[in-house]
């Protein structure tokens, strides 16, 4: 980073000279740490315009619809590696050698199974729980089974951890799965990849051995690399917050799913299934595309446009081939699956969508898939989290391994001013 001035003249004091640091990518950034000594500081609702820190995980260009994690676009990540090589990227830095990779890809299958009184921990749960409550509660008592490498300070404990959560997630959801539907887990096989294993400890049985589609394992591989990590988005910063505190790791990630369970961040995707419900049947289309388009309506196309992305999600050029592949293969004859078919087509050629640029992201094409392959929609945020742990396992350690400080957000304060109390007998 280089290092710039910007001048901050306030009246009736001297002027404060401020750094400005240069990134590799994105924009330059002005550092306002020391506005604190001089008796103030920044306003700033929902930290758009601050960094809270320095990283070198993944960046994202919205105007340009880029996404890259450690310098590699996601869309060759997405067409050439896999799930764990993505995951094996995001911690260590670099893309692994054969050997390494056989050597990660090993010592996570090493680690997929659960401690056996974790099924005992589910049955305190009603059946009818959201799979988001069970996996909070889950993943936030695996300190309590792990708890001989919590030592945060010690760089082996915390890869050790790192393994475990990537390694044991898709059991974990797979069994928040397998509890609301009354069936008996399955235990993993290492036998078969990350994608494989987790699709047969979904929808296998102790009755028959799993068959899995080749072409809906891809799918889900892709899935889990499209939501491995998103920069500095709500969960991950929860992660880091709370890992700031010094709590340990599985508490933290525990945070993160919290985070991600709120409608507007990780439920995108079980939102669109939920517009398809009320849009019901292509001959309504007509009906509710004049409603998007309608400023004073306040129904919304979910699943179109995205936040960061202002010009196209480049997961989501991904995404829609592999959501093609699934329902060709598949052949399913869904109303829904149609419906959200038209209103793709719709988009991409409606000159409104075009010109807001209004396109398909990602939650719109990973929704349909995950409904297409028999996943209930309770389910969508579980493999969100599921996908996202190796993201926010790297930003943590990223934060621990470097010097940090607790985070501390200030506010403006706009409430009463100091009074004196008065005894109740002579309040009003």
């Amino acid at each position: 980073m280089t290092e710039k001035h910007a001048t901050l003249k306030i009246e009736g004091k001297d002027d404060l000279s401020l750094p400005i640091y240069s990134p590799t990518l994105g924009q330059n950034v002005v550092d306002v740490s020391s506005l604190t000594g001089k008796g103030m500081f920044t306003f700033d609702p929902g930290f758009t315009s601050t960094a809270s820190c320095e990283s070198k995980i993944t960046f994202i260009d919205g105007a340009k619809g880029q996404l890259l994690h450690r310098g590699y676009s996601i869309e060759e990540l997405a067409g050439k590696s896999d799930y764990l090589e993505v995951c094996y990227l995001l911690l260590f830095g670099e893309l692994p050698s054969a050997a390494h990779k056989e050597d990660f890809v090993s010592t996570v299958k090493n680690h997929t199974m659960v401690h056996e009184q974790l099924q005992f921990f589910y049955r305190g749960f009603r059946r009818d729980a959201h799979p988001m409550a069970v996996m909070c509660g889950v993943v936030g008592a695996l300190s309590a089974f792990y708890h001989d490498s919590l030592d945060i300070n010690n760089p082996q404990h915390r890869e050790i951890t790192a393994f475990r959560l990537i390694a044991k997630m898709p059991t974990i959801a797979a069994m928040c799965y397998k509890y609301t539907v009354g069936q008996p887990f399955m235990y993993p096989r290492n036998d078969l990849n990350y994608a494989e294993n987790f699709l047969h400890m979904m929808f296998g049985t102790p009755c028959e051995e799993s068959k899995i589609s080749p072409t809906v394992a891809k799918a889900m591989d892709q899935i889990f690399i499209l939501h491995a990590d998103h920069e500095q988005n709500a969960s991950t910063s929860t992660v880091r917050l709370a890992g700031s505190s010094g709590a340990n790791p599985f508490a933290c990630i525990a945070a993160g799913i919290s985070a991600l369970w709120g409608p507007a961040h990780g439920g995108a995707n079980e939102a669109v299934l939920n517009m398809l419900d009320e849009i019901g049947d292509i001959s309504n289309i007509e009906t509710y595309i004049a409603k998007a388009k309608d400023k004073s309506d306040p129904f919304k196309l979910m699943g179109f446009g995205h936040r960061v992305y202002k010009n196209h999600d480049p997961r989501a050029t991904v995404m829609r081939e592999s959501c093609h592949e699934v329902l060709k293969e598949l052949g399913i004859q869904n109303p829904k699956l149609e419906l959200a078919m038209k209103l793709e087509e719709i988009a991409l050629s409606d000159p409104y969508f075009i010109e807001k640029k209004l396109f398909p992201n990602v939650d719109f094409y990973s929704g349909i898939i995950l409904s297409a392959i028999g996943i209930p929609t309770s389910m969508f945020t579980v493999i969100f989290a599921l996908s996202r742990t190796v993201g926010w396992v790297a930003h943590w350690n990223e934060m621990i391994s470097n010097p940090y400080k607790i985070g501390r957000p200030r506010q403006l304060y706009t409430g009463y001013p100091e009074r004196a109390f008065t005894p109740v007998d002579k309040r009003d």
